[in-house]
């Protein structure tokens, strides 16, 4: 099997740029894992970008990409936020000792019998991501290296997992998602 030619352009770029591109991001960040991450993802999309050639300021593009990355990576912690402050807030305004209510009960009952089935209906990747950090406690870079995966998509994982049940969960009990 004949390897690939290396294309000088694109390494030298990648080399060039690399260390300015992790300053960038990781300035950004609150996290030198997630800026590491997104760097290689900026330097992934240079590479299978197929007119690079064409790009007349590769710098420019870099770090229009590094941005757009960034953008997605703040929105991502927004929603991961938002749904983990919520059921915080739902489960502050319980009152405590509603335990010993047989209603209650039956409620809570139902309410796990949900999570498990919204639980089930994630793809697997998901829900050992979502498993591993809420049930087990581990952060997402030890998730990341038990998964053999990037901490932005143990990241992503997550989020997608927390919303998807979320979605779920509030679509079976009547409520409204705003669009």
């Amino acid at each position: 099997m004949q390897r690939p030619k290396p294309d000088p352009i694109a390494h030298d770029t990648c080399r060039g740029f690399y260390a300015d591109i992790l300053h960038f991001l990781r300035k950004r960040t609150d996290n030198a894992s997630d800026a590491a991450d997104m760097t290689q993802d900026v330097f992934t999309q240079w590479l299978g970008y197929r007119d690079r050639a064409r790009v007349e300021q590769p710098r420019a593009f870099l770090f229009q990409v590094a941005r757009n990355l960034l953008s997605d990576h703040w929105r991502r912690q927004k929603v991961r936020h938002t749904v983990l402050e919520e059921s915080t807030a739902a489960d502050e305004q319980a009152p405590a000792d509603t335990r010993s209510d047989p209603l209650h009960h039956v409620q809570h009952q139902q309410r796990l019998d949900q999570l498990k089935q919204v639980l089930a209906e994630l793809s697997p990747r998901r829900r050992e991501a979502l498993m591993l950090h809420r049930f087990e406690g581990l952060t997402q870079a030890q998730i990341s290296e038990r998964m053999g995966i990037s901490v932005s998509m143990v990241e992503k994982h997550i989020a997608a997992a927390l919303l998807q049940c979320k979605q779920r969960l509030d679509s079976e009990n009547g409520m409204e998602q705003p669009e």
